[in-house]
């Protein structure tokens, strides 16, 4: 696993021409943190556009929801009360700006406001990894080079979807974005890109020094060791990649196959109890597994009762963390007929 850290800092060059601003930044490897090491450091918070950067690390990082008002507005002061929840829940790290998100329906100014809020509320404290991933390159680039710009610590960068791009083009498309210098997550859910990244593929960019993770949400716990097959064939270690499960189902399996976390839609109402599953599972106590994850069962399940984050946005309101369960078109609040089901999901978590 890559552990990332600026080593050298004598030297920025700013290049302004399209977009500019390119932070380049070496990385040293390092053995994968011991789960003694696994608890959220104390670290000073750090400036809005400070180079320092938070390494990703092992655990839970939630897939965070937007909170909006009734008319459809980017509501920033519930999005620090929720940052706040997360980090008092012991949340390891914020996944901002995805699909549950609703990233795809921003404007680049309603994404920096996000972003800003996000960096004055947790630099330094958990890392920030920003979904940055689209189906145009370009757009891919430049949403990555703002996320420099505010000061966050990695990119999640999903496949192309739709346009099916053949495994060396999936290659040569993250190699690119790596080397605008943010640490990247791919992000495979061939379910909702139409696009598998194989594990052979992934072997192949592992040893790139920018590409740190792997957010695996095919539900198939097997991938953990193809990936790390691909990587020991392809001449880096077993654990070169962080492998996080982006399939709240599978994820204590995932991990206890030598997974390294989750990158979760649970952690939106159950963040501590996800955080602990995630302790355990690395810890391989199967006993405490069980014990954590009985509970939250059916609420992986039914929190995609319909599409995501349709249902864990009514969640996140019915627990009293935000105010509205607001999505922008075209998707829309959660169907009445299927409330009830969430809201005995939640009853079975513990979480009302």
């Amino acid at each position: 696993m890559k552990n990332l850290h600026i080593v050298a800092a004598a030297s920025l060059v700013t290049c302004i021409q399209g977009f500019a601003s390119v932070h380049k930044q070496q990385h040293v490897r390092s053995a994968p943190l011991s789960v003694s090491a696994l608890e959220p450091p104390t670290l000073a918070a750090v400036g809005s556009n400070s180079d320092d950067r938070t390494p990703l690390r092992q655990g839970s990082y939630v897939a965070l929801v937007t909170p909006m008002t009734p008319t459809g507005a980017i509501d920033l002061q519930q999005l620090r009360t929720l940052l706040q929840f997360h980090l008092q829940a012991g949340t390891d790290g914020l996944c901002i700006l995805g699909t549950t998100g609703e990233a795809a329906v921003m404007t680049m100014a309603e994404r920096k406001a996000v972003l800003d809020v996000a960096v004055e509320e947790v630099k330094g404290k958990i890392p920030i990894l920003v979904g940055t991933g689209t189906i145009d390159p370009e757009h891919v680039k430049e949403q990555t080079l703002q996320a420099i710009d505010c000061g966050c610590d990695a990119s999640l960068v999903v496949t192309p979807y739709y346009v099916k791009p053949p495994q060396r083009a999936l290659i040569k498309h993250f190699e690119t974005m790596a080397d605008l210098g943010l640490p990247v997550c791919i992000y495979n859910v061939p379910g909702r890109t139409g696009v598998d990244f194989l594990p052979e593929s992934i072997g192949q960019v592992a040893g790139h020094p920018n590409i740190v993770a792997v957010k695996e949400a095919t539900g198939d716990v097997s991938r953990v060791a193809q990936i790390q097959d691909a990587c020991e064939k392809n001449g880096y270690k077993r654990d070169e990649l962080l492998l996080l499960s982006g399939d709240d189902g599978t994820t204590d399996e995932f991990v206890l196959q030598g997974g390294h976390g989750c990158i979760s839609v649970t952690a939106n109402v159950a963040p501590s109890a996800m955080h602990q599953l995630m302790m355990s599972a690395l810890k391989k106590d199967m006993d405490d597994v069980k014990r954590i994850n009985s509970p939250l069962t059916n609420l992986h399940r039914d929190e995609f009762i319909e599409a995501n984050p349709i249902p864990i946005k009514w969640a996140v309101k019915r627990i009293g963390q935000i105010d509205s369960s607001y999505l922008r078109p075209p998707l829309d609040e959660l169907a009445p007929e299927f409330q009830g089901t969430v809201e005995s999901a939640l009853r079975d978590a513990g979480l009302i």
